[in-house]
């Protein structure tokens, strides 16, 4: 049987399934699962392919591509779509009809299917949850033997906790309902602190209750925090320009730059000093022009392009319990220059973070303890971007951080036993109680429950 060469949207995860299915429907699905001697295990799902661990790999196995994309319901409060549905085409037909995500999450060609089954990291609004599964109240599946599941929080919330954080191990999802809200216009400014300055007024800011999504600059000791929050009296036309530009930014002129400046100078001190250049204005403009009492929520979403390019950019993550934060942020900085100083490494973009409320509404939630905010290193994989990434676990480990299994590269058994703890294992006992044949098992999810 001819073997095919598959990568993740970044390019830089590569594996070999057997077999390449579209699913154009569910009995495309259900035929798959019922089939072991043609389609062969692991059997794994993916939609825009945009993690960054090797999660949707099915090495030697069967890959399925969900093509299904129907909007099928939008409610009062619910939205009912099939799993491969984008969350940027979701959001413009809720405008539509004046409704709104609760998380409008920047990448917008992830799917619906891999929403409500992976972890995600936005900043919380207000009062609000910052996970996009949270808001996710039911989905429809296909189990590994090839019968179908519907399941809702209502109904057995239980499993659905599980669900929420199953990474396609459980069964291949083909219709998710989410919770939304009305439409409402959205404050958003930034200001930018020296770092031992952010790290004093940390507690003000907090207690401002706006969403906190921030750019580190560690080889500056700057941060540059992005404040959100809902703003229902705001009158006039909804300033559309300013998310525009910040998301130009970030989703296009930044990574080309970081591109482009990686593969055109060799000396580290002129590559650096043009990216350094490059990002004190980029915080001038977030600043003085990413800045509006009335915004579209929904404009905060990132459109991608379905192939990646020049452009494109990957990033990892660890979270941290916020009371030690201001700690953790402050080794950070003098970690990321030792480690240039000693290796010769360095990002060619920056850094970025979130704070994300405690949430328990799925079973490996990072914030599950307690209130969290994170370090994303974020990269155009410039060489030496693995070995930093791998040396950047170890710090992480050390200080008690907590992963995403999607979106958190180079992960071992040992550190997601330590994050995740006694949840753990009950998400093991949960996966091989629905697989006990594991078909939906690939090698990074037998691995780290070794």
């Amino acid at each position: 049987m001819a073997t095919n060469t598959v990568t993740n949207w970044f390019g830089d995860l590569v594996s070999h399934p057997r077999v390449i299915v579209d699913a154009n429907s569910v009995a495309d699905i259900v035929a798959v699962l019922k089939d072991p001697g043609t389609y062969p295990a692991p059997v794994r799902a993916v939609g825009s392919n945009h993690s960054t661990s090797p999660c949707g790999v099915a090495e030697g196995g069967t890959l399925i591509r969900i093509k299904m994309d129907r909007i099928l319901q939008i409610g009062d409060d619910t939205l009912t779509v099939e799993a491969g549905a984008t969350h940027l085409t979701m959001a413009k037909q809720l405008e539509a009809a004046n409704k709104q995500f609760y998380v409008n999450t920047e990448i917008g060609s992830l799917t619906a299917g891999s929403a409500s089954i992976a972890g995600t990291k936005d900043a919380s609004m207000p009062g609000e949850f910052g996970q996009v599964g949270s808001y996710i109240i039911g989905v429809k599946m296909v189990r590994p033997d090839g019968s179908l599941i519907d399941v809702t929080e209502d109904g057995d919330p239980a499993l659905m906790q599980k669900i929420r954080s199953s990474y396609g191990t459980f069964g291949i999802v083909y219709e998710v309902t989410y919770r939304i809200r009305g439409l409402l216009p959205m404050d958003v400014h930034h200001k930018t602190w020296d770092l031992e300055e952010f790290i004093a007024i940390l507690p003000e800011l907090k207690a401002l209750n706006y969403s906190m999504m921030y750019y580190m600059f560690p080889f500056d000791n700057k941060i540059t925090v992005e404040f959100r929050k809902y703003n229902p009296t705001a009158t006039g036309t909804p300033n559309r320009s300013a998310w525009a530009l910040r998301n130009h930014i970030w989703g296009t002129s930044g990574p080309k730059l970081g591109h482009d400046v990686e593969e055109n100078f060799d000396d580290p001190d002129v590559r650096y000093g043009i990216i350094d250049s490059f990002n004190a204005a980029w915080r001038f403009q977030l600043e003085n022009f990413v800045v509006s009492d009335n915004t579209v929520p929904g404009d905060q979403i990132i459109e991608y392009p379905p192939v990646s390019d020049d452009h494109r950019y990957t990033f990892s993550l660890f979270a941290f319990d916020e009371a030690e934060y201001p700690r953790i942020l402050t080794e950070f900085y003098k970690y990321a220059n030792d480690y240039y100083q000693q290796k010769g490494y360095r990002s060619n973009l920056l850094y970025v973070g979130y704070r994300i409320l405690q949430d328990q509404k799925a079973l490996l939630s990072y914030s599950w303890d307690t209130n969290v905010m994170t370090i994303d290193p974020v990269s155009t994989g410039n060489p030496g971007w693995k070995d930093f990434l791998a040396d950047y676990n170890k710090f992480c480990f050390q200080r008690g951080g907590k992963p995403l299994l999607n979106q958190t590269f180079g992960l071992t058994a040992e550190i997601v036993k330590t994050a995740f703890g006694d949840r753990w294992t009950a998400f093991a006992d949960a996966r091989k109680a629905l697989d006990p044949d594991g078909r939906l098992l690939n090698d990074y999810f037998r691995g780290l429950l070794a």
